[in-house]
């Protein structure tokens, strides 16, 4: 079994999962750390991390794959990971779905976009046809090879066709057998109040995008609204860009990082984090010198 099982205890006990974003294999690791159940692999974070470029489509699901196998060996907790739109027709989403559930992946998202997609907070969003993507979902749902994977069904109409076409869609991916149900950014909080009350049953992820469209609310406010996954995808992206960016900033001012060592992890610090203690003991037990 894999860790699909983590979020399934917490959608059927009615108790929000909170999923935070990483963006390379040592943010997954504090996550962990901290004692989040699950970690959300993202896209926008990924793309940034590997190219340094914006979540338009750059990235192949080969080096997604790579990216979110080097994550999930280094948890505990269960993956939930960005698969874009499955990177092509149905054939593509069973490759797909089955590269991630080799890579440790508990739940996999997929999204109605056309290809190349954006962000889904960014403008000049695209959507296929709903009929296609139900056949991306069904695809999915019997590429499976182990119970607990969990398919996650993102649509991002809301901003291409409006409210009611996104409500539409959600319900049609939710009868062609998607485990959970993600309507991507909802203008303001009458709309991300009313999501989870339209499918009666259906487990539905909310999405919290610091500067996006959608207000921010706190794991409380969305599960008392009903929500039975939130992920905060950018948080821990846009707060070390900020840092970095302090530090450089400080270092060309002043010629030295001095004033700010205070707001920096410390040697040993980070080296527990990386886990250099455990080396060290593997060293010893194998005579490396």
């Amino acid at each position: 079994m894999g860790k699909g099982k983590i979020i399934k205890d917490y959608i059927a006990r009615k108790e929000i999962l909170v999923s935070v974003g990483a963006f390379n294999t040592l943010s997954a690791k504090i996550i962990d750390k901290a004692g989040f159940p699950s970690v959300y692999v993202t896209g926008y974070g990924a793309s940034a991390n590997i190219l340094g470029k914006p979540d338009i489509g750059l990235l192949s699901m080969t080096e997604m794959v790579r990216h979110v196998g080097y994550i999930t060996d280094a948890v505990e907790g269960a993956v939930i990971a960005d698969a874009d739109t499955g990177y092509g027709n149905p054939l593509n989403v069973i490759r797909t779905v089955q590269e991630y559930e080799k890579a440790g992946v508990a739940a996999i998202q997929l999204e109605d976009q056309t290809w190349p997609k954006r962000c889904g907070h960014m403008e000049g969003k695209q959507i296929i046809p709903a009929e296609e993507m139900v056949q991306k979902i069904r695809a999915a749902v019997d590429a499976r090879r182990r119970d607990d994977t969990l398919i996650i069904a993102r649509t991002d109409a809301i901003a291409v066709k409006g409210f009611d076409e996104a409500i539409r869609r959600a319900r049609m991916y939710y009868e062609a057998g998607a485990d959970v149900l993600f309507v991507e950014a909802p203008e303001d909080e009458k709309q991300l109040r009313e999501i989870p009350k339209t499918i009666k049953g259906a487990p539905f992820m909310a999405n919290m995008i610091e500067g996006g469209k959608t207000p921010v609310l706190s794991f409380k406010e969305l599960q008392e609204m009903g929500y039975a996954i939130v992920i905060y995808p950018l948080s821990t992206l846009y707060i070390i860009t900020k840092a970095v960016m302090d530090l450089v900033e400080e270092m060309k001012q002043t010629g030295t990082p001095a004033s700010i060592i205070s707001r920096m992890a410390t040697f040993s610090e980070f080296n527990e984090i990386v886990g250099l203690k455990a080396i060290g003991e593997l060293e010893k037990k194998y005579k490396i010198s």
